[in-house]
């Protein structure tokens, strides 16, 4: 069976991706519990979608952690790895090695707003 090669889209006039410092703190608590916090966030704006916080993953309590099975593919961005946190399952999704346009967010995760409370000082 031979495998697919997928082609990256790279961002246009069409469908903008931005990525820009935050400048703020980040915290993200979930079932009550802070899982991360950190000074380091970046904002991730992909056209009409709302804004995303990428946090380093070194800024994430490990211990409440555990790798999902869940995989899922963007054009834009690549490969999707997702973790859960606690009993609540695919709360985070990280891009391990995303496309160039899109390689600051390497090392970084990103919270399910529907999952976790992500609260901006």
């Amino acid at each position: 069976m031979a495998m697919t090669v997928r082609q990256p889209i790279e961002p246009s006039a069409e469908h903008p991706i931005t990525i820009t410092p935050t400048g703020r703190r980040v915290t993200v608590t979930i079932g009550g519990t802070v899982v991360a916090r950190t000074d380091d966030a970046l904002t991730l704006q992909e056209a009409s979608y709302p804004p995303v916080q990428y946090i380093p993953l070194s800024d994430v309590d490990h211990a409440v952690l555990s790798a999902s099975e869940t995989t899922t593919y963007c054009p834009f961005k690549g490969d999707a790895t997702y973790y859960n946190v606690g009993g609540v399952p695919d709360v985070i999704w990280t891009y391990q090695q995303p496309y160039p346009a899109v390689a600051e967010i390497a090392g970084r995760v990103a919270f399910y707003p529907d999952k976790a409370r992500i609260e901006l000082a």
